[in-house]
């Protein structure tokens, strides 16, 4: 009896990563929206009657401008982001199981470090990019590392550490600073919007590494797991 075990399947990638990349681009132009508001802002000028937060807990009225920024640029902005988090974060996954599929070794992170990687301190300065790089390394281990991956990263981190300072406390607290910090809102929104433009980038150079996988396999993982010779 001769027995063929067959390689485990590439799953599907196309799908995943076009999700990803859409979502990419809608959080982009939700955070440029969210630059041009804090512009528009600043050209507006805070109004006579000063900032939100007058002290001893009262605030002034909000302006047409500030309520569009509080109740319109901020809330789709940050529905967006959630949609391309989990969109990318689903990519992701797919992308790392074929990797290990391609491979035959287990990958460098485990699965949890997948999503923990993203929010656990110190570790999330490096663990993502990691992840990305393995799988790049798994699916194509005789090219090098896409120059998009680490433009990617850089960027993000510059608007995730500058937007840690900047974006902390309320959406007033934002309003206040867009009127006195606005370069520096700024440049981390640049930051932000450049990383999304590298991230899709990215998807769409892993995506094509294990598509041409996929299509050179096109019945891989489809055969019976054993395969008996007849007359044995």
């Amino acid at each position: 009896m001769n027995d063929h075990i067959a390689p485990p399947a590439l799953r599907p990638v196309r799908g995943a990563a076009g999700c990803a990349v859409a979502t990419l681009v809608l959080a982009g132009a939700a955070w440029a929206a969210r630059a041009v508001w804090q512009i528009r802002l600043t050209v507006a000028g805070q109004p006579p009657s000063g900032p939100l937060d007058q002290g001893g807990g009262r605030h002034r009225p909000l302006t047409a401008l500030e309520n569009d920024y509080h109740h319109l640029v901020i809330n789709l902005g940050d529905a967006a982001i959630v949609l391309c988090a989990v969109a990318f974060l689903l990519w992701l996954w797919r992308v790392r199981d074929n990797a290990g599929t391609l491979s035959g070794q287990r990958p460098r992170y485990a699965g949890p470090w997948v999503y923990a990687g993203w929010i656990v301190p110190i570790a999330s300065l490096w663990i993502p990019r990691g992840i990305i790089a393995d799988i790049h390394r798994a699916s194509a281990p005789d090219k090098r590392l896409p120059h998009a991956v680490n433009w990617w990263w850089g960027l993000w981190l510059v608007g995730f550490l500058g937007g840690a300072g900047l974006y902390t406390g309320t959406t007033n607290t934002v309003i206040a600073r867009a009127y006195t910090d606005t370069p520096l809102l700024l440049v981390t929104d640049a930051a932000v919007i450049g990383a999304a433009v590298a991230a899709i980038l990215v998807v769409r150079a892993l995506t094509a590494v294990q598509q041409n996988h996929i299509h050179q396999h096109p019945r891989r993982g489809a055969e019976p797991a054993v395969h008996v010779e007849p007359g044995t």
